[in-house]
């Protein structure tokens, strides 16, 4: 089976290749079409959802997989959230949304000045290519969980969703 990601930021497309090994799994640049630096869960949701479309119609009987990462206020607090959409060959669409981590104030004003997470984190922590290695939750969770390890997550809800109600509807995948 072929599956479309649409990114090809390294720690997206390997975080689809872990769970699907024996699947062919290509990336591709994809236009989100929300803001650069989402800031919302509906923002970031909709980014991943937007991205999965876009692969999904590029070619017929792939699954398409979108993975966005974005930051959402819970009350006063500037949380990292991330977000992936799967829409099976069928047309189906199954969402999830992962591990979510306190952002320090210095970077939420960063943030809310219109940068982008990637562009501060490089900057916070006197690194380069912190979106394409261990990400924001690398940073803070001390590389405990990475960027790929976060998204990999993700994608385990969405193929667990949809073999699940493949089982369920007597489906074989």
């Amino acid at each position: 089976m072929k599956i479309i990601v649409g990114s090809k930021n390294p720690t997206k497309v390997k975080a689809v290749q872990e769970f699907f090994p024996y699947d062919q799994v290509e990336g591709i640049e994809v236009d989100s079409h929300v803001s650069a630096q989402p800031f919302s869960d509906e923002e970031t949701k909709q980014g991943a959802v937007n991205r999965a479309k876009f692969c999904f119609e590029k070619e017929e009987g792939v699954v398409g997989i979108g993975l966005e990462g974005g930051v959402m206020y819970v009350n006063d607090q500037l949380y990292l959230c991330n977000w992936g959409a799967l829409i099976s060959p069928e047309g189906e669409l199954y969402t999830a949304s992962g591990a979510r981590v306190l952002l320090p104030r210095e970077i939420e004003k960063e943030l809310n000045n219109g940068m982008e997470l990637g562009l501060v984190m490089d900057s916070y922590a006197k690194r380069t290519g912190v979106s394409k290695k261990e990400g924001a939750i690398g940073v803070f969770t001390n590389d405990l969980l990475t960027r790929k390890e976060m998204f990999a997550q993700v994608v385990q809800l969405l193929k667990g969703q949809w073999d699940y109600w493949h089982s369920k509807n007597g489906q074989a995948r």
